[in-house]
């Protein structure tokens, strides 16, 4: 079965430079949003409390806010944790307030609130300031430390104006995806760069599954060494690989859609982490990476250098 005919020739390329004023916008949004509103950050990053609680029979979350809220803390993060009946409820200190402090008024409440003696204190936890700035500090570095490593593999797997594609690609989806969890005010935790790293990864994959193609394609068609000529191979290239593009991305959607559904809250931030960063790194791989390695053409090796060395690659 064929969803995708495979003469099918869109002219992506020819629509560069609207899908590049179209990023621009995107990324111009996103860091007026990273600038201006910022991301909410959660304990993991600014320190807090965790307390695990355990009821005796299955609880509603929406009842435990309703019970915090009056007390201060109805901006907790409430989840179940491994069963209805345990929950999770992470919350910011206030000023130089103690986390036996938090854990005991929440107890209390929750007492209050439900049958006495029916709420078992499990766990305790508190992430002070400095390790959130240590972890912030982590999370940096990771994505830092991969989009370097991705430049010098594409460098080397085939030339550095395709690095610098790729890497221009990857650095339009984190942007977006960053700028996106600001506008909407999710929290940002560390499974969040966990997705982000992730995200990387597809959007890399997705690139390089293009990249193969032009390289075989320029090899295939050596006579074609002027900038239109590379143009039209390129498009031909993307609509080559567009079948195989298009069904990985929604294959990959289902499954992390159905964990944004059913997976609750646990992983609900880094499922939608997921979603917008396939989708976003699919379009990337098609009207960014390609395109930004067009524009650098002749800019570092003559074209037949380029061939010679592209033909050399594994």
């Amino acid at each position: 079965m064929q969803l995708i005919r495979p003469d099918i020739n869109i002219d992506f390329i020819g629509k560069r430079k609207l899908a590049m004023m179209i990023s621009a916008l995107m990324i111009l949004i996103s860091l007026g949003a990273l600038t201006f509103q910022g991301l909410n950050f959660g304990i993991d990053f600014t320190g807090g409390t965790l307390v695990e609680v355990k009821f005796d029979k299955a609880v509603n979350i929406a009842d435990v806010r309703a019970a915090l809220s009056p007390k201060g803390y109805g901006n907790a993060t409430i989840q179940e944790f491994g069963s209805p009946e345990e929950i999770m409820i992470r919350v910011q200190n206030k000023g130089n307030e103690e986390s036996s402090t938090i854990s005991t008024a929440i107890l209390d409440v929750l007492n209050e609130k439900f049958t006495a003696d029916s709420v078992e204190m499990r766990r305790v936890e508190f992430v002070g300031p400095q390790v959130g700035d240590e972890l912030t500090k982590a999370g940096i570095m990771a994505v830092l430390i991969a989009m370097l490593a991705i430049l010098v593999y594409v460098t080397f797997r085939f030339e550095f104006r395709f690095a610098l594609g790729a890497d221009a690609a990857l650095l339009h989806d984190i942007t977006i995806v960053m700028g996106i969890f600001a506008l909407t005010g999710k929290e940002f935790t560390l499974p969040v760069i966990a997705a982000l790293l992730t995200v990387i990864g597809y959007s890399l994959n997705d690139t390089i599954v293009v990249f193969d193609r032009i390289r075989e394609n320029f090899a295939a068609n050596r006579k074609r060494k002027t900038p239109a000529d590379e143009i039209i191979v390129t498009n031909e290239s993307v609509n080559q690989t567009l079948s195989r593009t298009l069904m990985t991305s929604f294959t990959t959607l289902l499954v992390v859609a159905a964990l944004f559904i059913l997976g609750g809250e646990v992983i609900h931030d880094f499922a939608f982490a997921l979603i917008v960063g396939i989708m976003v790194g699919t379009y990337s791989s098609i009207y960014i990476a390609s395109p930004v390695m067009l524009s650098l053409a002749g800019r570092f090796k003559s074209n037949e250098d380029e061939l010679r060395a592209m033909e050399a690659r594994p």
